[in-house]
């Protein structure tokens, strides 16, 4: 076998890999590249929704859930929460993450009419686990992610 019947056959074995990864039932390789870029699109706009999740980023009016910031003070933390939209039954909901944390609200400023806007400081109960931003942030948004589901 020449080297270019190697090459040509390795190239190919690539081809088959690449159609079996994408589900592609394609028979030509220009075909499984269309598909091969169709599914790299995909993933990435995948990607892009998990990440508005998560982080509950993006443009307040397009996405579904208030932009969240947590910042640590040197007893506590304190915990922004901000919709353009009104959003009943969400101080409620986060005000309930904060007992399940353990946290207890020292201050707090909120305003629910027509948008939804939440400023707390919140300091660990005694015999609480230290707690960090992150852990924080990330009870708020699933108490978000809960109170949207039951919306």
């Amino acid at each position: 076998m020449s080297s270019k019947d190697k090459k040509r056959a390795a190239l190919q074995e690539k081809y088959q890999l690449l159609r079996s990864v994408t589900n592609s039932n394609a028979a030509n390789t220009a075909s499984i590249l269309v598909d091969a870029s169709k599914h790299i699109q995909e993933l990435k706009e995948k990607i892009e929704r998990l990440n508005q999740d998560i982080s509950g980023c993006g443009s307040s009016s397009t996405s579904p859930f208030p932009k969240v910031s947590v910042q640590t003070l040197e007893k506590g933390f304190l915990v922004n929460v901000f919709s353009e939209r009104s959003c009943p039954g969400l101080l409620v909901s986060i005000l309930e993450a904060f007992e399940e944390l353990g946290l207890e609200v020292l201050d707090a400023k909120a305003s629910c009419t027509d948008r939804f806007e939440l400023e707390a400081v919140g300091e660990e109960n005694e015999g609480v686990d230290s707690l960090d931003a992150q852990v924080v942030r990330q009870a708020v948004l699933q108490a978000i992610r809960n109170w949207s589901e039951s919306t």
